[in-house]
Parts: structure tokens; sequence; C-alpha cells
């Protein structure tokens, strides 16, 4: 089955590095554009050499592989007036251009929206910042996990007595790269429309507030009172008892919002805790729920859960996940080669026409498109 690559024939131009930017330029690389890396002469991304693992592919670092699979690269020293010149007459091409540099850097380069549009009116421009500008943060290092420490987010995790805890994974740089792209095709669909590009900016800090925006509508309209974190079983600072995840003789399962009459009878469980009010007794409530889960294993809850139609699902671990083979049956996972090696990544998390859009090929060697450098 085959569809039409909604964004063929579109140009990028991708001065961003790591993360952030290169999430956004990914999905619109999945969705049929061309993307072309600019990569300090050299050197390149940060992502090629800064390792999560000691795992490599073709000698790059496994990030570098799963965010730029598909895309071209250049390199060439921005500070050298020739190479700004030879961009610049890439920037002749380009429908998009996508940069995360500190606030301000982008500018003295001479490449910032202002100098772009000057030569290119209707071009659609894309920045990344750590926390946006014009107050007392915005020359602060923008890293995630920095962003997470300031948004507040690390107060929701965990249970009432624990420290904060970090979310396991780059969530502000996912969120503001997804949030990037959006308004880039937003505003590449007004251009379509009117022949009128524009500026789009997010920030780390922006995004992973984006991401709290229903609890944080609660706290705004709650006199300013902080949610208090479950003491045990924790899930949600704001969800009452039995939402959690508890363990079991031989794993853990996790139980969200459900009648708790009901989860008793399921159960097997002689409790009067479903005449008590389940956010003022959650404790004490999530405490005798979770000595009777530790009786048996999370196979015989799940069975009886299932088919009480109980909301609960098993606590799997990737191993768990992809056994499943549920990954495989949507065609997520995708089998790319580089230099000989050949390795697993995922594809983009939507369908269109009822297939799964993806950039082709692995991510580029270091200048292997310096060709496209050469006036068109």
């Amino acid at each position: 089955m085959t569809y039409d690559a909604p964004l063929k024939g579109i140009r990028i131009l991708d001065f961003s590095q790591f993360l952030a930017g290169p999430y956004a330029s990914l999905r619109l690389a999945d969705m049929g554009a061309e993307v072309i890396k600019v990569e300090r002469k050299g050197k390149g991304d940060l992502s090629r050499y800064l390792y999560v693992s000691n795992v490599m592919i073709d000698g790059e670092s496994t990030i570098f592989h799963a965010i730029n699979r598909g895309k071209s690269s250049v390199e060439l020293d921005l500070k050298q007036d020739a190479d700004r010149e030879k961009i610049m007459a890439l920037v002749d091409s380009a429908d998009v251009v996508i940069q995360n540099f500190r606030p301000g850097v982008i500018e003295r380069l001479g490449l910032g929206y202002e100098d772009v549009k000057a030569r290119k009116p209707d071009i659609v421009y894309g920045s990344i910042s750590g926390y946006g500008t014009g107050h007392d943060w915005q020359k602060l290092p923008g890293q995630d996990l920095l962003a997470q420490a300031r948004s507040g987010i690390m107060w929701l995790s965990g249970g009432g007595t624990d420290g904060p805890v970090a979310m396991g994974l780059p969530i502000a740089d996912i969120l503001a790269g997804a949030a990037l792209a959006q308004g880039l095709l937003a505003l590449l669909f007004r251009r379509e429309r009117t022949g009128k590009g524009g500026l789009v900016e997010t920030s780390l800090i922006e995004a992973i507030t984006d991401l709290q925006f229903e609890l944080l509508t609660t706290f705004l309209n709650d006199g300013g009172i902080l949610p208090q974190r479950p003491n045990n079983n924790p899930a949600h600072a704001y969800l009452s008892a039995p939402y959690g995840v508890y363990r079991t003789e031989d794993g853990h399962i996790a139980v969200a919002m459900n009648d708790l009459k009901h989860l008793c009878d399921c159960l097997d469980l002689d409790a009067a805790f479903h005449d008590l009010d389940p956010f003022k007794h959650r404790d004490s409530i999530k405490a005798e729920l979770a000595n009777h889960l530790l009786l048996n294993t999370t196979d015989h809850w799940m069975t009886a859960m299932i088919a009480a139609d109980i909301w609960a699902a098993p606590v799997m671990d990737w191993n768990g996940l992809m056994g499943s083979g549920v990954l495989q049956e949507l065609d997520m996972i995708a089998d790319l080669e580089r230099g000989g090696e050949h390795f697993k990544t995922l594809s983009a998390p939507l369908r269109i026409d009822g297939v799964r859009p993806k950039a082709l090929g692995a991510a580029p060697l270091l200048g292997a498109n310096n060709k496209l450098l050469e006036r068109e």
C-alpha cells in the first residue's frame, strides 16, 4: 500500500543539534520533507559522539542514528564568510529553517530570522531555546533535566516522602520538538494559502509546562495549593485510590480509576474501605489493597481484572513490550543499514492513508552531502 508523502518537495535547512530541533525535523522528514543538516566542520552534531550508552552504530551514537535517519548532511564553518554565503545560497531554495542555538547566537552568525527573511521573504523559520527570551532565565543553559527541574514537574511523580523525581527520558526536548513541528506545519499551510512565511518559536520550559496544563489549571484555580503525592503506590498526585502501581507476587500491576466495591468483589477482597473517601483515605486504602495483591501473581490478578472489566494493566519492561508483538504488527520497528551494520529503530507514531510514513535511509555521515553546497 502506498501513499502520497504530504511534504514531498519541501526542503528544510536544520541548524539544530542533539534532540529538540532534530526531533522536529525528523517528524517532517517522515512526512516526505528533504532535511539538510547543517553541521560544524570536522565535528558535526554533538549527538554523533555524546553517548547514552556504549552502544554505537557505524562508529556513532545510537542517539544520532535514532533522531537523524533519512536526512542529508553538509559541514561548514558558519564563522567564515565564504561558508555563510554557501549556506545562504541554500536558503534560496529552502522552505523551512530550524535552529536551536542559545538566544542571540544565530543572529551573530547572520542567520537569524530577520537575516533569512530579508533574503527569502516567504521563509518559514523555527526556533527552539531553553527558556524563551525577555526575562532573567533567557541566558541559562537550556538542557532537558534543567528544564524539568525548573518546571515543577519533578514534584508530581514518586511518593509523598520522596524527594523530586526526574522523568527517565528527555521529555522536554521531545515535546519542544513536537510543538515546533506543529507550528512549522501551521505556517507552511498558511504560506500555501497566502504566500506569507513566518516565525514559530518555542522552548523547553514552554513545552514541559504545557505537558502539565491539566494539573496547573487545578493549581491556578485552587488558591495555589500544591498537590500532595500519596505516600504509597504513587502514580498521580491529584487522583484518589486505587490509582497507583502495586507489587504482586511476581511483578507489578497498574490500577487506574475504578469503583472500589467492584474492585474488591473482583479481587475477592473482604474490605470495608469502599465506604471511605477515596482521596481523604487513599493511603490506608492503597496499603490494604497493596497487601492483598502481594498474595498472588500478576497473571492471576490480570485474568480476574480483565474478566471483570477492571481498568488495570501489567507493568512491562521493554522485553515484555517487544515480546507482545504489538509494535511489530503496527509496523513501528524500522530496519536500517549503514556502513555494513544493520540495526533497528522506531518509525513515526502515526499513519497516513493507512501507511506509516518513514524517512528513507539511515542517518548521514558528516558532510556526506556537501555537493548540495555547490550552487544549483
